[in-house]
């Protein structure tokens, strides 16, 4: 009889696991912009970042990128940018790396969408590096400041933030944009952040790592937005629009804050997924 009961049970929370209630973007949006409940940011220079994980709340410890991780992300963007430098001045076309610190592969997991039956989900996405809180307002102006200047000058001034990253941007955040999601229509990675703001990001290359990150999504339209937020968002699309051209509006920011990170290079004994963070 307990068997049968333990068996009737399970089968019951599991069926309500499988058909819980579909994904409602009323939820999440109001007047035009979104606000994610389940993570607060952060005071400027805070190493804890307080988040809803499971349907209760945690203060995690943020842990900075280790040395080798600066030297590969520098290596790796000036590359990037030697590639273009060599399409202007010699007009030699190369097809630029996909593989580095540029663009992040990150997994998450929330709520399913309603065209799917799963909650998990991966998605590369283009990210970066954000500047110190005391030093984004600077960093700010002079993208403003270059922002109509030729791509050859753009590069050297890119150039010149990544050869000082260590001096200028934070040790344990990284940034993205979500282009796509609005009411209308919404990606699976950001319903999976705005209901449950862990995540992970692997970068394809070696050496390669991986980063247990909390995502803290801002919406440029939220008139709740600290200024320091605001900032954040200014920066962010404009290093976007830096690179890529004007866009006709400002995108959703997310702050990647970082919780654990691993190198995930493969076959040296220290590596394979080993823990390299506190």
């Amino acid at each position: 009889m307990r068997i049968i009961l333990f068996l009737i049970v399970t089968l019951l929370m599991s069926s309500m696991l499988w058909a819980e209630t579909k994904f409602d973007p009323t939820e999440f949006w109001q007047d035009g912009y979104c606000v994610q409940t389940t993570a607060k940011t952060p005071d400027p220079g805070s190493k804890t970042i307080q988040a809803q994980l499971e349907g209760e709340w945690h203060t995690l410890d943020l842990v900075d990128f280790p040395s080798s991780f600066w030297e590969w992300n520098r290596l790796r963007r000036t590359e990037y940018l030697d590639v273009f430098r060599q399409m202007i001045t010699n007009g030699e076309r190369q097809e630029p790396r996909l593989a580095g610190p540029h663009n992040g592969i990150v997994a998450s997991w929330g709520m399913a969408r309603n065209d799917s039956q799963f909650k998990l989900n991966n998605a590369v996405k283009g990210s970066g590096l954000l500047p110190k809180a005391e030093k984004l307002a600077e960093i700010t102006r002079l993208l403003e400041s270059n922002i109509e200047s030729d791509m050859l000058t753009k590069l050297n001034v890119l150039d010149s933030l990544y050869q000082n990253a260590e001096e200028i941007f934070s040790p344990n955040q990284i940034v993205s944009l979500e282009l796509y999601s609005e009411p209308g229509y919404n990606t699976q990675t950001f319903i999976n952040q705005m209901v449950n703001p862990a995540c992970v990001t692997v970068y394809l290359d070696i050496p390669s790592y991986k980063i247990k990150q909390i995502a803290r999504i801002l919406h440029p339209a939220d008139p709740n937005l600290s200024n320091y937020e605001k900032a954040v968002v200014r920066y962010v699309n404009l290093m976007h629009s830096f690179f890529h051209g004007e866009f006709p509006r400002d995108f959703i920011a997310v702050i990647y804050y970082n919780i654990e990170i691993y190198d995930n290079s493969p076959g040296a004994k220290d590596a394979r997924g080993t823990k390299i963070s506190p």
